[in-house]
């Protein structure tokens, strides 16, 4: 069996982009990347409810970092609790991904199409802010991955995938622990199962916090297998 070591060239190259994004959190530059996780956010709610018999009635996005996702039927206990998770998924599923694929291209392009699917499938109405920033960045994503080389967009990809592993941590954090009055998720699960939306909110913390440190080192190992040197040995 192959070793998986610690590639020490990711953990710095993502120490880096962390410690970046941190530093511009709250500037016009971080900000699109954190649209695109309240996006995943939403998807993952109408995800939910589409695997869980119902259906997606519409997606809206707001300028102020604000999502809704209407649906339709489904299981609203589990379309409730897809959101801040399946948001921390999505981001950890480009992270590895971008470590583990060499054409990184292909995964821009790949994630540009989903995007522009779900805009026009589901954002609604049409003429809204969401609709716009939808076309805008799933286009963007598209041309990024038809025209800039691997590793431009290896660093894109790791950029998206680290932004919603942090987001969603600090997202529960705000929305549920910190502003308890302010309408959530864990509203929505309270009042389907009588839990306090706090205690809601202490749980999809402590899940998130060990699951976003897994996507962080399994995306700094090595693929584990041998080395041209090792061959030849």
């Amino acid at each position: 069996m192959f070793s998986r070591t610690i590639d020490w060239r990711s953990v710095a190259t993502l120490s880096v982009l962390g410690i970046l994004l941190l530093l511009l959190w709250r500037t016009p530059i971080v900000y699109p990347l954190r649209l695109l996780t309240v996006f995943f956010h939403e998807l993952s709610h109408g995800l939910a409810a589409i695997v869980t018999g119902g259906s997606i009635v519409g997606i809206q996005i707001v300028p102020a970092e604000g999502g809704l996702c209407v649906t339709t039927g489904g299981m609203p206990f589990l379309i409730a609790s897809a959101g801040y998770l399946g948001s921390l998924l999505w981001g950890g599923a480009i992270l590895i991904a971008a470590a583990r694929v060499k054409r990184d291209r292909i995964l821009t392009v790949i994630l540009g199409l989903i995007l522009f699917a779900v805009t026009l499938y589901a954002m609604r109405p049409l003429l809204t802010f969401g609709m716009l920033f939808g076309t805008i960045a799933s286009l963007a994503f598209i041309a990024i991955g038809l025209y800039l080389p691997d590793p431009a967009n290896d660093f894109l990809l790791k950029l998206i995938g680290l932004t919603s592993c942090l987001y969603a941590p600090a997202d529960v954090f705000s929305d549920i622990l910190a502003r308890p009055g302010l309408p959530s998720d864990a509203h929505i699960l309270a009042e389907i199962t009588g839990i306090p939306s706090i205690l809601w909110g202490l749980l999809w913390l402590g899940i998130s916090l060990p699951v976003a440190g897994w996507f962080l080192i399994e995306a700094c190992r090595r693929n584990g297998y041998p080395t041209r040197e090792s061959i030849s040995s």
